[in-house]
């Protein structure tokens, strides 16, 4: 029995589709997985930002500005260059500035670093406050600060240094730690405290 070989053709045609079909995809598959690597960079940068904090009352209690600002998705972190903290209390405000800032995740929580300097003006009631550090952690919602590197403070006349300090209320209350050294000029009838 003859067979037409025009009949063979696509059966032909066809194998020779399919065999080309495993050998593509043995030649483009990959023998080791690929590894995708967790990003190190930022994935977002902004210059010249700004963030206002509001307290349940509505009214403003900080504001934080910076030349640059960069948030790192491994660890949702936010980094600040040239940071100003701007803190407005019931009866004071207090300005703290940085080289640079960590942001934790919510913004709970401020890391300096970098010649760290609070400056709150004086007023009727209280002397001007100078606070010059390396380091700095400042939680601005609750107005508490601490670091645990060497601190420099004057008050008015007053200075002290110390290897570390506690605040709370944005020095309200003041802790310092450690080989505190202090001078304190004698103090005048009705001066302010």
């Amino acid at each position: 029995m003859l067979i037409d070989t025009w009949r063979l053709y696509p059966i032909l045609a066809l194998a020779a589709l399919a065999g080309g079909s495993v050998w593509l995809e043995r030649v483009t598959r990959a023998d080791d997985p690929v590894v995708q690597g967790e990003q190190t960079g930022p994935d977002f940068i902004a210059e010249g930002t700004r963030v206002v904090g509001f307290g349940a009352d509505g009214r403003q209690r900080y504001e934080l500005l910076a030349t640059r600002l960069e948030h790192f998705p491994a660890g949702d972190t936010t980094r600040l260059h040239q940071p100003r903290l701007h803190m407005k209390g019931a009866d004071n405000e207090t300005l703290i500035t940085a080289r640079q800032a960590d942001v934790s995740p919510g913004g709970e929580q401020v890391d300096l670093a970098g010649e760290v300097k609070v400056r709150r003006p004086g007023t009727a009631e209280a002397l001007p406050l100078t606070l010059d550090s390396e380091t700095l952690t400042v939680w601005p919602d609750a107005h508490r600060a601490q670091t645990d590197s060497p601190v420099l403070l004057t008050r008015g006349e007053g200075r002290a240094s110390a290897q570390g300090m506690r605040a709370d209320d944005l020095f309200g209350t003041l802790e310092l730690i450690g080989e505190v050294r202090t001078l304190m000029p004698p103090r005048r009838q009705g001066s302010p405290s």
